[in-house]
């Protein structure tokens, strides 16, 4: 019979115990860890208003406090008369943490090297899109040295659906993650009014990740974007290391904040008191510098969230003194061609601009290998 000592059966018993405890803990953390509308609800106005650090639970994952909803936002003025989606909006806009399901800390090199990425691509999808990301990695967002320059790219993404259907976006992601290591995704509702939680979210994890990263394209996933121009108008620049003031894109000046419930675009008065927005650029897709990034990140500290995320970005321009700024390059509301001799995929009309909002994929892989033809002829100049 082999013997075994107390001293060695009692540091047994404790290494089972602490394993125990190791795995109750990711249970509840993988189960308590919850999607936003799981949420228990409280009056935040009795709440102190100190937001709690994260938790660094590896190299990898921030986690952060359960965020609950606020049950005084239905004292508003007519709240009973808004739309579901901007009752459910105004219970949670307070909530700016959430867990990260899908991280890549070292996407840039780290934050000490994150100055050699010179442009990093941001482009909003929803986990349906898979293949708008597809078409992206092999036209336009593919991660290259272009002009001696690294262009690196990243999805930034929420949750959406649930069920059977939900299991399969998730490990359809994951499976994506493992192959192209460029999903950013938090456990956030996906949806239109939570596009400027979405962008918050991301420029915290830059700030965190990648706070030296020079340029940025922010985008979504319908665009064509001809990042090599982009490469070059910014490469043109005296100082071209993003440590300047830059936001071009499609600009907007004196918009009225849409008053109609039923509109996907609507903003109650209670939400934003003045008739106008200050200046921005419309959100399908434009340039800033990663200096500009993060000074929207510091003012958007003390700005409540607005569900119309590229006039949020406006507001927080605004504050800082910073101005958005046009290009005639950028075409965010897509080419207003009205002749009927010609052809809106003629990649003559798109190979000198920056970028052209609401593309389909086939069209995007097509209109991309058809600009890079070395036997394409431009005999016509046509105006946009």
């Amino acid at each position: 019979m082999f013997r075994v000592s107390r001293r060695k059966f009692l540091k047994g018993k404790r290494f089972m115990l602490a394993g125990a405890f190791v795995l109750m803990v990711v249970y509840l953390s993988k189960h308590l860890i919850g999607f936003e509308h799981h949420f228990q609800p409280v009056d935040v106005s009795k709440v102190t208003s100190q937001v709690e650090p994260p938790i660094k639970t590896s190299s990898y994952i921030f986690s952060w406090p359960r965020c609950q909803q606020n049950i005084s936002a239905a004292n508003m003025t007519d709240f009973s008369s808004f739309p579901d989606r901007m009752k459910d909006f105004l219970y949670y806009r307070h909530c700016r943490h959430f867990p990260m399901l899908l991280d890549l800390p070292d996407k840039c090199g780290g934050p000490g090297k994150s100055a050699d990425v010179f442009l990093l691509l941001v482009i909003k999808s929803p986990p349906v899109n898979y293949d708008r990301r597809e078409v992206l990695r092999k036209t336009w967002a593919k991660e290259r040295l272009e002009n001696g320059v690294w262009i690196r790219r990243l999805f930034i993404l929420g949750m959406m659906d649930s069920g059977y259907e939900k299991e399969r976006l998730n490990k359809l992601l994951e499976m994506e993650q493992r192959e192209y290591n460029d999903i950013l995704q938090w456990d956030f509702n996906e949806s239109f009014y939570n596009l400027t939680l979405k962008q918050i979210l991301f420029l915290e994890w830059m700030e965190r990740n990648c706070p030296n990263a020079r340029f940025l394209l922010n985008g979504d996933d319908d665009v064509f974007a001809n990042t090599d121009n982009m490469v070059l108008y910014l490469q043109s620049f005296e100082v071209n290391d993003g440590s300047k003031h830059l936001f071009i894109g499609n600009l907007n000046i004196n918009m009225e904040p849409i008053r109609t419930p039923g509109s996907k675009y609507f903003v109650p008065v209670q939400l934003h008191e003045s008739d106008v927005f200050p200046p921005y650029c419309s959100g399908g897709g434009f340039l800033l510098s990663g200096y500009t990034a993060l000074v929207i990140y510091n003012m958007s500290q003390s700005i409540t969230l607005l569900p119309i995320d590229d006039a949020y970005m406006g507001m927080c321009l605004g504050k800082a003194g910073l101005h958005p700024s046009s290009h005639i390059g950028v075409k965010a509301a897509g080419l207003d061609i009205s002749s009927n001799r010609i052809d809106t995929h003629d990649p003559c009309l798109y190979k000198d601009l920056l970028l052209v909002h609401k593309f389909p994929p086939s069209h995007m892989y097509l209109l991309w290998q058809r600009i890079h033809d070395p036997s394409l002829t431009c005999d016509y100049k046509k105006k946009l």
